[in-house]
């Protein structure tokens, strides 16, 4: 085969935004997937904010295959028996670009790799990506089997355990304290259950986000309403597992045991379990983003943050995706693939919400490490709010009397003032 601009490998978001990016612009760029379908292998939840997006592919709401628009943001702290929900629901439409929808990972990357096979990207799935092809200290190209492909560029976006960019020495071997075992069941329902249980009307849509769901260990869980599915999931930081002798499916159970969980899933159909890795290492684990002849995108560069109350992943995803192409222009403009040509890539995204979000929380990472987080303030919340809401025909104390009463007899003065100081540096 003749010398391609690039090939993108990995036709996830990061991947396809990519490849569509570049095909537009007139270079001739393959995108590998290792699936034979694209979206075949992804595991999300998952929500999709779309102004990144719709700065690619103008008001692709009317194209893209959606589930429902997110009206409904929920923040629920679960002790053993009850649950504190912080509730916000706005009847107000967004700009639409702004908005929040919730998707099915294998019906939108299908769409998305079409999108880049249409605008001249030569889409190859079922193809499985071995090793780098190198000339001297730059990357040409790729090997599949026997099979050799050569471009200007290639571009990783083959997820969180890129094999790409360890072989082309860009990323250390992960460690546990970098990664988060995410695991998700779809149940099915249908639709006016879902509307009439979530208090949605026509195509709205509620996201929820948990914390005290995962026995005291660092991680969180989700559900976010689809057409008539529901998405359950957890992601847990993979040190747990090495504290504990629960396995994912053991925690994924202890989470749906809780009255309020079972009440949301009540006579749903499990249709759907898969799990998957995923970057939580934060700011201070990206890793190295370009060399020569080479770029890192996506959960295979670790761009994705978690800050309890909003995930980012797939709009670093695609932001990353797009950065990566606007590079790969510029450079194919001069001919120079020399990572002195291909930093540009970095700066663009410093320049960017991603990395620039990414180090505004840097220390959320440490936050969210605090199992007080994950069990101490979850039970501290709902028995101060079970007495609060609670009638014993006795004098009642004022709130702060009360509130201080529940701080101090579940956390002491030291670890509160720490903890304090981490939601300040974090949030």
């Amino acid at each position: 085969m003749e010398n391609l601009d690039a090939i993108v490998v990995g036709a996830g978001p990061a991947g396809s935004a990519a490849a569509y990016s570049l095909a537009k612009n007139g270079l001739e760029v393959m995108l590998v997937e290792r699936a034979k379908t694209p979206g075949e292998k992804n595991v999300s939840g998952g929500v999709l904010y779309g102004q990144v997006l719709h700065n690619l592919i103008p008001n692709y709401w009317e194209k893209a295959p959606l589930e429902r628009r997110i009206t409904t943001h929920r923040l629920s702290l679960l002790s053993n028996e009850s649950a504190f929900t912080l509730d916000f629901s706005s009847g107000k439409r967004s700009p639409v670009p702004n908005d929040g929808y919730s998707i099915n990972r294998y019906k939108f990357d299908q769409w998305f790799a079409e999108q880049a096979e249409n605008a001249g990207a030569l889409l190859a799935p079922g193809i499985r990506v071995d090793d780098l092809l190198w000339k001297k200290n730059r990357i040409i190209g790729v090997k599949a089997g026997t099979d050799e492909v050569q471009a200007n560029v290639v571009i990783a976006a083959d997820g969180v355990n890129s094999q790409l960019a360890a072989k082309a020495h860009m990323r250390k071997e992960h460690t546990s304290e970098q990664m988060g075992l995410g695991i998700k069941e779809v149940y099915k329902l249908p639709r006016k259950i879902i509307e009439e249980r979530f208090n949605l009307i026509g195509n709205e849509g509620a996201a929820y986000h948990f914390i005290g769901c995962t026995k005291g260990h660092p991680g969180g869980g989700f559900l976010y309403t689809n057409q008539d599915t529901l998405s359950l999931g957890l992601v847990i930081f993979l040190p747990a597992f090495e504290v504990t002798k629960d396995t994912a499916p053991d925690l994924m159970e202890h989470y749906k045991s809780h009255a309020f969980i079972q009440r949301l899933i009540r006579d749903g159909e499990l249709k759907e379990y898969s799990a998957h890795l995923v970057p939580e290492g934060g700011y201070s684990k990206i890793t190295k983003l370009y060399t020569n002849g080479f770029l890192v995108t996506g959960d295979a560069a670790g761009l994705a943050f978690n800050i309890g109350y909003a995930l980012e992943g797939m709009n670093f995803a695609i932001a990353s995706g797009i950065a990566a192409a606007e590079t790969v222009i510029a450079a194919t403009k001069t001919g120079d693939f020399s990572k002195r040509s291909l930093k540009r890539y970095e700066q663009v995204l410093r320049d960017s919400f991603v990395l620039k979000d990414m180090k505004t929380f840097k220390r959320a990472h440490n936050l969210f490490n605090n199992p007080r987080l994950h069990s101490t303030y979850p039970k501290l919340v709902n028995t101060f709010a079970h007495d609060l809401f609670t009638s014993k025909a006795v004098p009642r104390q004022k709130l702060v009397q009360l509130l201080i009463r529940h701080v101090l007899g579940n956390v002491t003065i030291p670890s509160l003032i720490r903890d304090g100081l981490q939601v300040v540096r974090g949030l």
